[in-house]
This record gives C-alpha cells, structure tokens and sequence, in this order.
C-alpha cells in the first residue's frame, strides 16, 4: 500500500494578510424571501436555485439569522435539487447548514435522517438528532471541484426518512488552487470529519480570521496537557490556516509523550486525508515523532516559528483514532500541536454523460407535467436516478431506457431526444403527448419504441424503417395520419402496430 505523505516547511511565499476580503462564492439563506447582509457578507433568497420544496419560517427565535428560515421538501418526491451556478475546474467548500426547529410538527418532534447528495456522488446521511437535542444546528462540509458550470446540491429521502427533510443554509465557496492540491479532485472529493483548533477554549475560529471561512473548532484536552497562547509569526501554507489557529496549542513543556485521542468520533474504515499544524517561538527546541495508531506517520519534525504542516493524502484509518507526540532524544522542550484536519476521501461517483443530460432537460422542457424527482444527475447515485430512466454502467454512464408509461404526461416529445444516442427504449405510452413525432433516426441502438394511446399527430417518420435494430414500433390511437412508410410494412422481426389512427393506408396490425 503506498501512502502519500509530505512535510511543508514553509517560510516563504503568500504570506497571510491582516485583513481579509470575504470569500469568494454564494452564500444561499434557504427559505428566505429576499437578500440580506449580515456583516459584510450577502446572503441570497435560494428562489432562483431551486423549483421544489416550500419556504418556512421558525417561529422560536434563533441566534444565527441565518437559521431563522429554512426550505422543506415533500419526502414522497425522492430527490430535490439546487442547481448552483459554479466556474468549471474551479475547487470549492460546500458547506451546508441544518436546524430543524420542529417545522414538520408536533408527531415528528425529531428531525428526519435524509441523505445529501453532490452532483452524481452521494456525499452523507444527514442526522442532526444529537446536535438538535442540544439546540445546536449541524453543519457538513466539503471540497469539490466543478466539473461543469453547474454543481448540483440534492437533498434525498431514504428508507429511514419519516417525516419531511429540509436545509437552512448553503454555502459554494471558492478556494485557492493551492489548497488540499495533493488530491485528485477528478477522481475524489474531501468529505471533512474533523477540524479542530488544539487548546482554544473560545469560539470557533473562522472569517475573517480563515479567509476561506473554514471552521475550526475549539478543542481542550485533559488538564495533564496544556494550552497556552503563543506569539508566533506564520507564513503561508499550502493551506492557508488562519494564523489565529497557531496562538494555541494542546502540549506539554515535560520530555513525555502526548497522546491525543483525536478525532474523538469513530472513524469508518477507509483513507483520509490528514493535516496536521504546529508552530513554535519559544527557547529550545522541540523535535518529536508522529505516531496514528502505533504506526509512523513522521520522523523527527522540528518545530519551529514560521510554522510546519505534515500531511497525508490517502492514510488508512478505521474505529477510534490515537495521534502520539514523542520527544527526541535531541529535544529540550516536549511536544505540542496546534490543529488538526481530517477528511474522509470520498470517490466520485460518476455522472451522467453531458450529452444526455443536454437532451433530458429538453425532454423536460416540452413536457407540461414531468416527474417531480427530474432534478440534478438523471443517473447518479444510482439509488437516486430520475424516474423512468435506465442506465449504463462503466465509465461513461448513459440514458437506455426511458419509460414513462402510464405517468398521465401532457406536452410534446422533444427533438433532442434523438440526442440520447445510447437509447435502446422509448416507452411512452398510455399518456396525453401531442405533436409529431421527432426523426429518431440516429438512435442507431433503438430496439422498441411505444407510443401507443397518445395524442400524435402527423406522419410517421419514415427514418424509423432505417434504424436495423428496431423490434417494437407500437403507435396505435394516436391522430396519426398519411402514408405507413413502406420500409415499415413487412419487415422481417419488425413488430409494427398502427391501428387507432387515421392513416391513407390499412394498418398493418
């Protein structure tokens, strides 16, 4: 197993500014009506985001305006959407906000567990139980690169879901090309499980000290370590911490080991990323190792002024975790550490093929009535797809079956449906679709195509008799009319039925 493991000693470049510009992104108060400025920063109504869910207002007074309101959404729809316009390749924190505040009721006086979903990738289960119990809200966060211009922020109802799930807040942050850049962020996102600044005993630390408006978490240990406040002057790191995270420390001035139990939650089993931040000004010196779980996660790390940073991109973890400072030998001071970051490495996914996507929204568009849970990934997560859709698997995922049989739809089919070129299905029949039917001609793949007990007018294209792989062309009562193209009548393991409508010619079936 290869693990990926870098020391940054830093004492050079992007020194960190006084005073900070707010972060660059949306900030979205769900629910809310109209913009609003808390501080210096706006904060937009989510209207032009989403197209489902209702805006609700709590009627207990809160502490963070921002949690005042909040958008609930119907659990019976399995998947709602925000649609976030982003700038392609660009990385961003996703952070999202809950607090439940008993919107859906007295008979549910526990918020419901939901699932969030980013794009095609299903990113966490929402449970904010404990921190509701508490009266706390509950935020989760994450970076992802844009993989287009649009990133889709899906709220879902899975089986645990018994009442209405919601969300009060979301938050698309840009971040510097320089930070958490050891990730392939192509391949994975960062789901974050613990940030923490080590011996702050006060409020969490974020903007404008964290010009990215990370929050780092106040953590004290037991009282045999220490915490103090040291006047140390930090560069810039990859990362870009807030200085304000190395003006605290949990550490011990004895030659003993420090043991950190940290992060105090289990960890499911699987590779994290790893950030681990130390600075020190004082007389002598302080050189010790790094150990996760017994095993050595750095050599002899010198501590020193400017600040270091020793991280791993992909280092396994698994149940509780223990981080352990021994002094070296060399060493006059004992160990210390400042904060700390840990992020669960969260594969991708995949996403459906732009293409098809492209031609799904066109589908959408002419249909006057199109399922509810039409939004974000038609086919990822796959628990999740859009009703009526089937998809591939492998690398390159496309739509192949669309059947909305029997869904009571009204409108026109769309030409951009010949777009999805890996179609081997067309059911839809036993709706109110009107208009003609679009050239199909270059669904090449397309083995039945049932149209049947619908309002089609027109004639029928005669480019269907060109596609060799066609088995089933079921049209009857429609308001079809013309010629039946010859190239359809005959034709060997050719299904073709026509009946119900008024053609120039007798049916052939």
């Amino acid at each position: 197993m290869s693990l990926f493991l870098f020391l940054l000693l830093l004492l050079l470049f992007i020194p960190i500014s006084l005073s900070q510009a707010p972060p660059r992104g949306l900030l979205i108060n769900c629910g809310a009506q109209s913009e609003a400025q808390f501080g210096d920063r706006t904060w937009l109504p989510d209207w032009s985001f989403v197209s489902s869910g209702s805006p609700k207002t709590l009627t207990s007074p809160v502490v963070i305006p921002t949690l005042q309101t909040l958008r609930s959404f119907p659990r019976q729809v399995k998947k709602h959407c925000y649609n976030v316009p982003t700038y392609r390749g660009a990385k961003y924190l996703v952070r999202t906000t809950y607090f439940y505040g008993g919107v859906n009721g007295a008979d549910h006086p526990s918020p419901p567990v939901f699932d969030q979903i980013l794009d095609g990738t299903l990113w966490s289960v929402v449970n904010t139980t404990g921190d509701y119990a508490n009266g706390n809200s509950t935020f989760y966060e994450g970076v992802f690169m844009a993989q287009g211009k649009i990133m889709n922020l899906c709220i879902g109802s899975n089986t645990y879901t018994d009442s209405d799930p919601f969300i009060s807040a979301l938050e698309f942050l840009i971040l510097e090309d320089s930070l958490y850049n050891t990730t392939d962020f192509n391949s994975f996102g960062l789901a974050l499980f613990a940030r923490h600044s080590f011996g702050n005993s006060g409020s969490p630390i974020r903007y404008p000290d964290d010009q990215f408006d990370r929050i780092w978490v106040p953590f004290e240990q037991s009282s045999s370590a220490k915490a103090s406040t040291d006047n140390v002057s930090v560069y810039g790191f990859w990362n870009l911490p807030p200085a304000k995270i190395f003006e605290t420390h949990i550490g011990s001035e004895q030659l003993e080991s420090l043991e950190l139990s940290w992060p105090t939650a289990l960890l499911p089993s699987s590779k994290y990323y790893i950030a681990l931040y130390f600075a020190d000004n004082t007389a002598g010196s302080r050189v010790f190792n790094i150990s996760v779980n017994g095993i050595t996660y750095y050599h002899n790390l010198i501590v020193i002024p400017s600040g270091t940073v020793v991280f791993a991109s992909q280092w396994p973890l698994s149940g509780p975790t223990t981080i352990t400072l021994t002094p070296d030998a060399s060493s006059t001071r004992g160990p210390l550490i400042n904060a700390g970051e840990v992020f669960y490495l969260l594969p991708l996914e995949g996403r459906t093929s732009t293409r098809d996507v492209i031609a799904l929204e066109k589908v959408k568009e002419s249909l006057r009535n199109p399922p509810q849970d039409w939004n974000g990934d038609p086919c990822m997560p796959q628990q999740y797809s859009w009703t009526g859709i089937t998809c591939s698997e492998g690398p390159r995922i496309r739509v192949v079956t669309l059947n909305l049989t029997g869904m009571d739809l009204s409108g026109s089919l769309s030409p951009s449906v010949a777009n999805m070129t890996a179609l081997t299905n067309i059911w839809l029949g036993n709706n109110s679709l009107t208009g003609q039917i679009p050239d199909l001609s270059s669904l090449k793949m397309l083995q039945t195509l049932h149209l049947e007990d619908n309002q089609f007018s027109g004639e029928i294209p005669s480019s269907l008799g060109n596609i060799s792989s066609l088995q089933e062309v079921f049209l009857q009562n429609n308001n079809l009319t013309g010629p039946i193209p010859a190239n359809l009548i005959g034709k060997p393991g050719l299904d073709v039925r026509t009946s119900g409508n008024n053609f120039l010619s007798p049916p052939a079936s």
